[in-house]
Protein backbone atom coordinates (compact mmCIF):
# COMPACT_ATOMS: atom_id res chain seq x y z
CA UNK A 1 0.00 0.00 0.00
CA UNK A 2 1.29 3.10 -0.93
CA UNK A 3 0.41 6.25 1.03
CA UNK A 4 1.26 10.33 0.62
CA UNK A 5 2.71 11.94 4.17
CA UNK A 6 2.44 15.84 4.03
CA UNK A 7 4.77 16.84 6.80
CA UNK A 8 7.08 19.69 7.64
CA UNK A 9 8.90 18.86 11.14
CA UNK A 10 12.06 16.58 9.41
CA UNK A 11 12.98 14.78 12.32
CA UNK A 12 8.83 13.68 12.96
CA UNK A 13 8.67 13.09 9.17
CA UNK A 14 12.00 10.43 9.32
CA UNK A 15 10.64 8.83 12.47
CA UNK A 16 6.84 7.68 10.54
CA UNK A 17 8.93 7.09 7.38
CA UNK A 18 10.53 4.61 8.96
CA UNK A 19 8.16 3.29 10.83
CA UNK A 20 5.37 3.12 8.38
CA UNK A 21 7.91 1.35 5.86
CA UNK A 22 8.43 -1.39 9.02
CA UNK A 23 4.60 -1.60 8.72
CA UNK A 24 4.65 -2.48 5.06
CA UNK A 25 3.38 0.76 3.28
CA UNK A 26 5.62 2.58 0.51
CA UNK A 27 5.86 6.06 1.72
CA UNK A 28 6.15 9.64 -0.20
CA UNK A 29 7.17 12.62 1.90
CA UNK A 30 5.98 15.79 1.29
CA UNK A 31 6.91 19.47 3.24
CA UNK A 32 4.94 21.77 1.58
CA UNK A 33 1.41 21.80 0.20
CA UNK A 34 1.45 23.09 -3.76
CA UNK A 35 3.65 19.59 -3.86
CA UNK A 36 0.93 17.85 -2.21
CA UNK A 37 -1.83 19.10 -4.49
CA UNK A 38 0.09 18.32 -7.77
CA UNK A 39 0.97 14.46 -6.47
CA UNK A 40 -2.18 13.67 -4.92
CA UNK A 41 -3.96 13.83 -8.35
CA UNK A 42 -1.11 12.16 -10.60
CA UNK A 43 -0.43 8.78 -8.15
CA UNK A 44 -2.63 5.84 -6.75
CA UNK A 45 -2.24 6.47 -2.65
CA UNK A 46 -4.46 4.02 -1.06
CA UNK A 47 -4.64 7.07 1.84
CA UNK A 48 -2.72 10.87 2.86
CA UNK A 49 -1.51 11.72 6.24
CA UNK A 50 -2.01 15.33 5.99
CA UNK A 51 -0.30 17.92 8.38
CA UNK A 52 -1.86 21.20 9.23
CA UNK A 53 0.79 23.31 10.08
CA UNK A 54 2.75 23.40 6.59
CA UNK A 55 5.11 26.09 6.08
CA UNK A 56 2.61 27.49 2.84
CA UNK A 57 -0.68 26.92 3.34
CA UNK A 58 -2.75 25.90 5.77
CA UNK A 59 -3.79 21.76 5.77
CA UNK A 60 -7.11 22.56 5.84
CA UNK A 61 -7.15 24.35 2.53
CA UNK A 62 -5.52 21.82 1.16
CA UNK A 63 -7.91 18.79 2.34
CA UNK A 64 -10.55 21.06 0.53
CA UNK A 65 -8.92 22.03 -2.26
CA UNK A 66 -8.44 17.91 -2.86
CA UNK A 67 -12.34 17.61 -2.05
CA UNK A 68 -13.49 20.09 -4.39
CA UNK A 69 -11.67 18.52 -6.68
CA UNK A 70 -13.44 14.93 -6.46
CA UNK A 71 -10.61 13.53 -4.44
CA UNK A 72 -11.51 10.07 -2.24
CA UNK A 73 -8.77 8.99 -0.81
CA UNK A 74 -8.94 8.64 2.64
CA UNK A 75 -7.79 11.76 4.41
CA UNK A 76 -6.25 11.56 7.65
CA UNK A 77 -5.56 14.70 9.63
CA UNK A 78 -2.10 15.16 11.60
CA UNK A 79 -1.57 18.32 13.50
CA UNK A 80 -0.65 19.96 16.81
CA UNK A 81 -3.94 21.77 17.23
CA UNK A 82 -5.82 20.06 20.58
CA UNK A 83 -9.49 22.17 19.80
CA UNK A 84 -12.26 20.60 19.41
CA UNK A 85 -13.39 23.52 16.37
CA UNK A 86 -10.00 22.35 14.82
CA UNK A 87 -11.46 18.69 14.87
CA UNK A 88 -14.97 19.42 13.88
CA UNK A 89 -13.89 21.88 11.30
CA UNK A 90 -11.37 19.38 9.75
CA UNK A 91 -13.44 16.19 9.69
CA UNK A 92 -16.50 18.92 7.82
CA UNK A 93 -14.19 19.53 5.20
CA UNK A 94 -14.02 15.89 3.97
CA UNK A 95 -10.99 14.58 6.69
CA UNK A 96 -11.53 10.58 7.23
CA UNK A 97 -9.79 10.96 10.61
CA UNK A 98 -7.93 13.38 13.16
CA UNK A 99 -5.27 12.30 15.12
CA UNK A 100 -3.55 15.24 17.50
CA UNK A 101 0.58 14.91 18.28
CA UNK A 102 2.46 13.20 20.43
CA UNK A 103 1.23 10.02 18.92
CA UNK A 104 1.86 6.31 19.19
CA UNK A 105 3.25 4.99 15.55
CA UNK A 106 1.16 2.06 16.04
CA UNK A 107 -2.09 3.50 16.27
CA UNK A 108 -1.55 5.31 13.30
CA UNK A 109 -0.90 2.58 11.32
CA UNK A 110 -3.60 0.68 12.56
CA UNK A 111 -6.24 3.65 11.86
CA UNK A 112 -4.58 4.03 8.19
CA UNK A 113 -5.25 0.11 7.56
CA UNK A 114 -8.49 0.96 9.21
CA UNK A 115 -9.37 3.75 6.39
CA UNK A 116 -7.80 2.02 3.81
CA UNK A 117 -10.09 -1.16 4.11
CA UNK A 118 -13.06 0.86 4.57
CA UNK A 119 -12.39 2.50 1.46
CA UNK A 120 -12.19 -0.69 -0.38
CA UNK A 121 -14.91 -1.90 0.94
CA UNK A 122 -12.99 -4.60 2.89
CA UNK A 123 -13.80 -4.37 6.43
CA UNK A 124 -12.44 -7.67 7.45
CA UNK A 125 -8.52 -6.79 8.06
CA UNK A 126 -7.97 -10.74 6.50
CA UNK A 127 -7.88 -11.72 2.95
CA UNK A 128 -8.39 -15.74 2.01
CA UNK A 129 -8.11 -17.19 -1.36
CA UNK A 130 -8.08 -20.99 -0.63
CA UNK A 131 -5.12 -22.12 1.78
CA UNK A 132 -4.02 -18.95 1.59
CA UNK A 133 -4.52 -16.28 4.23
CA UNK A 134 -3.17 -12.81 4.28
CA UNK A 135 -3.85 -10.94 8.14
CA UNK A 136 -3.33 -7.24 7.27
CA UNK A 137 -3.45 -6.39 10.19
CA UNK A 138 -0.33 -8.50 11.76
CA UNK A 139 1.31 -8.77 7.92
CA UNK A 140 1.29 -12.08 8.35
CA UNK A 141 0.72 -14.58 5.20
CA UNK A 142 -0.22 -18.18 6.18
CA UNK A 143 -0.42 -21.29 3.54
CA UNK A 144 -1.95 -24.48 4.83
CA UNK A 145 -1.87 -22.84 8.52
CA UNK A 146 2.13 -22.19 8.44
CA UNK A 147 3.64 -18.93 8.26
CA UNK A 148 5.18 -17.89 5.17
CA UNK A 149 8.47 -16.04 4.85
CA UNK A 150 7.74 -12.81 2.82
CA UNK A 151 9.50 -9.67 2.57
CA UNK A 152 8.12 -6.63 1.95
CA UNK A 153 8.01 -5.76 -1.33
CA UNK A 154 6.46 -9.51 -1.65
CA UNK A 155 3.94 -8.95 0.82
CA UNK A 156 3.04 -5.32 -0.73
CA UNK A 157 2.38 -7.23 -4.08
CA UNK A 158 0.67 -9.94 -2.75
CA UNK A 159 -2.02 -8.09 -0.94
CA UNK A 160 -2.61 -6.02 -3.92
CA UNK A 161 -3.12 -9.02 -5.62
CA UNK A 162 -5.58 -10.68 -3.01
CA UNK A 163 -7.10 -7.43 -2.82
CA UNK A 164 -8.54 -7.90 -6.32
CA UNK A 165 -8.77 -12.02 -6.51
CA UNK A 166 -9.54 -13.08 -9.76
CA UNK A 167 -9.26 -9.87 -11.46
CA UNK A 168 -6.09 -8.29 -13.64
CA UNK A 169 -3.99 -5.92 -12.04
CA UNK A 170 -2.43 -3.61 -14.47
CA UNK A 171 1.49 -4.24 -14.32
CA UNK A 172 1.82 -0.24 -14.06
CA UNK A 173 -1.03 -0.04 -11.93
CA UNK A 174 0.78 -2.44 -9.85
CA UNK A 175 4.33 -0.85 -9.42
CA UNK A 176 2.56 2.40 -8.65
CA UNK A 177 0.57 0.67 -5.60
CA UNK A 178 4.06 -0.91 -4.47
CA UNK A 179 7.12 1.15 -5.03
CA UNK A 180 7.46 5.00 -4.21
CA UNK A 181 8.74 7.89 -5.97
CA UNK A 182 12.29 7.19 -4.48
CA UNK A 183 12.61 3.60 -5.18
CA UNK A 184 15.04 2.80 -8.03
CA UNK A 185 13.02 0.05 -9.80
CA UNK A 186 14.10 -1.49 -12.85
CA UNK A 187 12.32 -2.65 -15.51
CA UNK A 188 11.96 -6.07 -14.63
CA UNK A 189 11.68 -5.52 -10.75
CA UNK A 190 7.67 -6.97 -10.55
CA UNK A 191 8.88 -10.01 -12.61
CA UNK A 192 11.48 -10.74 -9.73
CA UNK A 193 8.97 -10.23 -7.26
CA UNK A 194 6.19 -12.28 -8.76
CA UNK A 195 8.91 -15.36 -9.45
CA UNK A 196 9.83 -15.19 -5.87
CA UNK A 197 5.36 -15.47 -5.07
CA UNK A 198 4.77 -18.22 -7.23
CA UNK A 199 7.49 -20.09 -5.73
CA UNK A 200 6.65 -19.81 -2.03
CA UNK A 201 2.87 -20.18 -3.19
CA UNK A 202 3.71 -23.70 -4.27
CA UNK A 203 2.09 -26.62 -4.27
CA UNK A 204 -0.76 -25.53 -2.82
CA UNK A 205 -1.24 -21.84 -2.90
CA UNK A 206 -3.51 -20.09 -5.58
CA UNK A 207 -1.48 -19.39 -9.68
CA UNK A 208 -0.37 -16.07 -9.79
CA UNK A 209 -1.41 -15.90 -13.74
CA UNK A 210 0.47 -13.40 -16.49
CA UNK A 211 -2.32 -11.59 -18.43
CA UNK A 212 -0.11 -10.66 -21.34
CA UNK A 213 -0.07 -7.25 -22.47
CA UNK A 214 -2.08 -6.72 -19.55
CA UNK A 215 -0.55 -7.47 -16.11
CA UNK A 216 -1.06 -10.05 -13.69
CA UNK A 217 -3.98 -12.57 -11.61
CA UNK A 218 -4.35 -14.11 -8.56
CA UNK A 219 -6.82 -16.75 -9.35
CA UNK A 220 -9.82 -17.76 -7.18
CA UNK A 221 -9.95 -21.13 -7.37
Amino acid sequence: MRLLLVEDDERLARGMVASLEAAGFAVDLLTNGEDALRLADQEPYCAIVLDLGLPDMDGLDILSRLRARGATTPILILTARDMVDDRIDGLDRGADDYMAKPFDPRELESRIRALVRRSQGTPDPVLRIGKLVFDRSSRTVYLDGAVLDLRRRELAVLETLMGRPGKVVAKERLAAEVFNFDDAVTPNALEVYIGRLRRKLQPSGPAIRTIRGLGYMIETA
